[in-house]
């Protein structure tokens, strides 16, 4: 019984947890991939055509734009130890004021810019890091969302940088005290203030399907093994009972 419980728990967890969570995991990286691969194509927009109040629609992620502004003096800000093709590396952020239409409310907003990433000093120290030009500038970027944020990894200061763990624009902006559009965006290499671009995900579908498919058949088997097992023992039991000879 105890066993059949155990059994019937996997089971369950194999259909309604395990396989929709790689299952899931697929169908965000696949739709990942369409929009990269459909940005490329593309001709970049204008900023401030995606970025509304509530920032870019889920659907316009991974879109070259193009933003003209200034960036905001001494807003440098770190994210912390980011493992970039196999090494650790700190993300650099800026906030940049955006040039807009005023008549469309679109003039003074702030978006969170991302540099790049620097070669981490010995593992663990992040180098001296030029500041973005002064002037006003044009960029190329792609329009990304925010990372989100996780229990017990605040900002801290350290080696002279206010540093984070995430590009989240609102935790970023809190950092700096800046009212900054919801998510980011990240630079190519020929914009302004670019350093070394963070590499675009490799496109992919990854192992996710096959890992769900993996965690059905997982599902399907392990009761299909406790049937097996328990005819197996109800026919041995049957084969080692005494037989009873008739009385006379």
């Amino acid at each position: 019984m105890i066993l059949a419980v155990l059994v019937g728990a996997f089971a369950y967890l194999c259909f309604t947890v395990l396989a929709p969570w790689q299952l899931g995991k697929n169908t965000r990286t696949e739709h990942r991939n369409d929009l990269i691969a459909a940005s490329v194509d593309a001709d970049p927009v204008p900023a401030t055509d995606l970025l509304g109040p509530a920032g870019a629609d889920p659907d316009t992620e991974w879109r070259r734009v193009v933003a003209t502004g200034t960036y905001v003096p001494d807003s440098t800000v770190l994210v912390r130890l980011r493992p970039i093709e196999g090494a650790p590396a700190f993300e650099v952020l800026a906030a940049f004021r955006l040039d807009g239409d005023r008549r469309e409310g679109t003039a003074g907003r702030t978006v969170l810019i991302d540099r790049g990433y620097v070669r981490a000093v010995d593992g663990t120290r992040p180098p001296e890091i030029a500041a973005p030009p002064s002037e006003p500038v044009t960029l190329s970027a792609r329009v990304r969302a925010s990372e989100g944020t996780a229990p017990g990894k605040d900002p801290i200061t350290e080696d002279g940088y206010r540093q984070v763990y995430f590009v989240d624009s609102g935790q970023v902006g809190g950092v700096l005290a800046l009212d900054l559009v919801p998510g980011y965006l990240q630079l190519e290499a020929d914009a302004p203030g670019a350093l070394e671009p963070v590499p675009l995900p490799q496109l992919d579908a990854g192992p996710y399907l096959s890992y769900g498919l993996q965690w059905l058949a997982f599902g399907i088997m392990a009761p299909l093994g406790l049937a097996y097992f328990v005819r197996a023992e109800l026919r041995e039991r049957r084969n080692t009972e005494p037989s009873q000879a008739p009385v006379q």
